[in-house]
């Protein structure tokens, strides 16, 4: 499973992209993978929102995952 990383999320975790490594069994919603990634990037427990995009789609944490998923985190936007 591949994660690509947007704006302040690509400055937390120090890369534009990451693979969930075989055998996380655990990882089978993106509620699952937002804790999964907040356990090893505390920084992204501190932001005001998170969007997950799976395959392109914005997902609830309730959506299943599997393996051949193009995961995206999206950072909140500020403008104005």
């Amino acid at each position: 499973m591949e994660i690509l990383l947007f704006g302040i999320t690509r400055e937390i975790v120090g890369h534009s992209a990451l693979r969930v490594p075989p055998g996380e069994e655990t990882l089978h919603t993106v509620g699952d993978l937002k804790n999964w990634l907040a356990s090893r990037y505390p920084e992204l427990k501190k932001l005001s929102s998170l969007a997950v995009a799976v395959d392109s789609e914005y997902a609830m944490d309730d959506q299943p995952l599997s393996p051949q998923n193009e995961i995206a985190l999206i950072p909140p936007v500020s403008g104005g």
